[in-house]
């Protein structure tokens, strides 16, 4: 038995994943964070520093920064520098701000269905958003180039992009993110790019790409954010970064965030610098599970006439279609049920369903069972 099939009462700890349903007989599916423990490793270093007994104010350490450059490299072949990374409590803070560096009248353009917090960063701003429609090409979800570049005005400043891409799952290709890229220098915008999902590329024939790290024409207009929280399972403790390479970029963005964040607490440090130095072996094993957890929610569509799922390369995270279901409201119907899924009007399609599948494969049994007697009762 793997250790990530253990199960943890979650209902005594306040996380959000498991109060919304609190003394319901509801199984939660919906908020990503998963179901297992951090690595050992990272428990060990939080015990060991909690121990010490002090918790002033906390500088950022060389070894830590040292820890997030080497697993880049790592894992996904960039070499970034020290001087590059901002830190902040979170990606969200992070796309917010990039809205605000753009001036009243800019635009920003981005994909749809989305994660719902992109839409809420350019109303927060007050910014214009244009939305592209992602398109199925080859059982994938993809971006819709022609669409993109009709749609792109000469207000259009900034491009928000979700690699990998929430909902969906999709690891976008080199020459896709060059297609993309290249676009973006012909008109002149930003690009956000948030690849908090980097990590977990399940699909063993997928390879994610920061789009910083093609060529540095990409780079000098790109702001990637970054985070260990959905990797580690450590979203609690607050702690992400900004990878800018450009130095007028970055001090613009860091101009955004004074006063509003910046830096993390010491408990992230500690998390941050310990999961990327010693997670590696925790972070091959929660793939594989996540591997197994995927084939079970897929096999349960392909059973199911009335649904349809796209390739996910990465992410534990499912957008499954529900559009031939004889429901107004497929959240509803499974809310009534006993499963608890992210509602597809949130990011832009109420055909849809998201469900989260990091949980244990028991838990997921009984959430795909439960799915199953609401189809089988229509």
């Amino acid at each position: 038995m793997s250790f990530l099939d253990i199960e943890i009462d979650r209902t005594t700890s306040h996380c959000e994943k498991w109060n919304k349903y609190k003394n319901q007989d509801i199984i939660p599916a919906w908020v990503a964070d998963m179901d297992f423990k951090a690595p050992q490793p990272v428990i060990d270093a939080l015990l060991k520093r909690v121990e010490h007994g002090i918790f002033g104010y906390t500088g950022m350490d060389d070894e830590t920064y040292k820890a997030v450059i080497n697993f880049i490299k790592r894992h996904h072949n960039w070499e970034i520098k020290k001087e590059w990374i901002v830190w902040m409590d979170g990606v969200i803070p992070g796309i917010n701000i990039t809205c605000r560096m753009l001036e009243k009248e800019d635009e920003v353009v981005t994909t749809t269905p989305i994660y719902p917090h992109f839409v809420t960063a350019t109303k927060n701003t007050n910014k214009t958003l244009i939305q592209i429609t992602m398109k199925e090409i080859k059982n994938r979800w993809s971006i819709d180039f022609d669409e993109l570049e009709n749609k792109i005005t000469p207000k259009s400043k900034l491009f928000i992009l979700c690699n990998p891409y929430n909902p969906g799952g999709t690891v976008f290709s080199k020459d896709e993110l060059k297609k993309l890229g290249n676009l973006c220098v012909k008109y002149d915008m930003l690009i956000c790019s948030d690849e908090i999902h980097a990590d977990l590329v399940i699909n063993e024939q997928a390879k994610h790409i920061p789009i910083a790290s093609i060529n540095d024409e990409f780079a000098k207009r790109t702001i990637t954010l970054m985070a260990p929280s959905k990797t580690f399972n450590i979203a609690g403790l607050q702690s992400s970064f900004a990878i800018i390479a450009d130095k007028k970029l970055r001090v613009r963005f860091e101009k955004n965030l004074r006063g509003l964040g910046g830096g993390i607490n010491l408990l992230a440090i500690t998390a941050t610098k310990t999961a990327y130095k010693d997670g590696d072996k925790w972070l091959s094993e929660l793939k594989n599970y996540l591997r197994e957890n995927l084939k079970l929610v897929e096999n349960f569509v392909k059973n199911n006439k009335k649904l349809k799922m796209l390739s996910c390369d990465a992410t534990y995270l499912a957008w499954i279609d529900c559009s031939k279901l004889d429901a107004k409201d497929p959240y509803e119907l499974f809310l009534s049920h006993g499963v608890g899924l992210s509602e597809g009007e949130r990011f832009g399609n109420n055909d849809f369903i998201r469900l989260n599948f990091g949980t244990t494969k028991k838990n997921l049994i009984q959430i795909l069972n439960k799915m199953q007697k609401a189809i089988d009762s229509q």
